[in-house]
Parts: C-alpha cells; sequence; structure tokens
C-alpha cells in the first residue's frame, strides 16, 4: 500500500515560514488545525523543527520520524532516518503521512506530496525559512479556501488546500 503523503505549513503573504528556527505568527487556531490534520497519523520532519517544540518531545498521537544527517542523532519516540528514499519506506505502511518542516525537508519532499495545507497569515515578518510559492508554480492548484479568522495580535488567516494539478 502506498502511502498519501501530505504537507501541512504555515505562511506569511510571502510564503516566509521562520526565523531563527521557530514559527513568526502565533496562531493557536492554526496549532488546532495541526493536531486535526496530523493527529493518528505519521509526520515527517528535520532534526531543528523537534528540537523546536516544548523540551524537543516528539508530539503525541503521531508517529514521529526524524531526517537529519547527523549519524549520532537518536531521540526515545522517534523514528531517526539519513535520507529521503529511508524517510519514504518509513512510511510506506501508513494510510497517510504529513511533511511538517522545516525548510529543507520541505524543499526535499514537497515533488513527493499530493495535498498541501497553508495556514496563510496574512502579514509579511521577517523570516529566514521560506516555503515555495505554491501560487507561481503551475504544478499545484487551489481544491479550498477555509475562512479562518484574526489572531488575537490582529493578524487574518484563512486555511488554503492545494493539490497537485
Amino acid at each position: 500500500m502506498t502511502c498519501r503523503l501530505n504537507a501541512i505549513v504555515a505562511v506569511c503573504d510571502d510564503w516566509g515560514i521562520g526565523l531563527d528556527g521557530g514559527m513568526v505568527v502565533e496562531n493557536r487556531e492554526d496549532m488546532r488545525h495541526f493536531v486535526a490534520c496530523t493527529t493518528g497519523h505519521a509526520v515527517l520532519m528535520g532534526r531543528r523543527t523537534l528540537e523546536s517544540f516544548p523540551g524537543g518531545r516528539p508530539l503525541k498521537n503521531r508517529r514521529n520520524v526524524v531526517l537529519t544527517r547527523d549519524a549520532t542523532f537518536e531521540r526515545e519516540g522517534v523514528e531517526v532516518v539519513h535520507a529521503i528514499d529511508e524517510a519514504l519506506l518509513a512510511v510506506e505502511g501508513e494510510d497517510e503521512a504529513w511533511v511538517i518542516g522545516g525548510g529543507e525537508v520541505y524543499r526535499q519532499l514537497l515533488p513527493r506530496c499530493e495535498r498541501v495545507v497553508v495556514t496563510r497569515n496574512h502579514c509579511v515578518r521577517p523570516c529566514d525559512t521560506r516555503f515555495p510559492d505554491l501560487d507561481a508554480d503551475p504544478v499545484w492548484r487551489v481544491e479550498e479556501v477555509r475562512e479562518g479568522g484574526v489572531t488575537p495580535e490582529g493578524v487574518a488567516f484563512d486555511f488554503v488546500t492545494y493539490v497537485r494539478a
């Protein structure tokens, strides 16, 4: 059985996603959305993404697969892989897996994804990491736009689902 590979990401209007290893917009509704989408599934991430979680602990109720070049890296509760093919093999038996960051992992796995769920935060913030602009890529088309709301700090956001064209 082939695993359906998806990505999930929160971006600013310029497709910025992070600064100094952290997210740039605090959005509790986005976090709830992320949990609803990924719970019960495998999540693929880079080592720095894992380390950005509280206590560097894996996400609960998900199979955590960490892709890293660090051959000595180990962490309780995660499966460690060192190559894209190894990551894809690790989730092969899953019905669905989610790519959750960071920038390099997105870049390498996006060509293998069928769907991308994007929280579009309508602002521009300083960022050192960007997600590819799916609106400018003819490979992707918008399947659904769902109104999100406004964060406590006044940032409007929507949930946009992209699928391969």
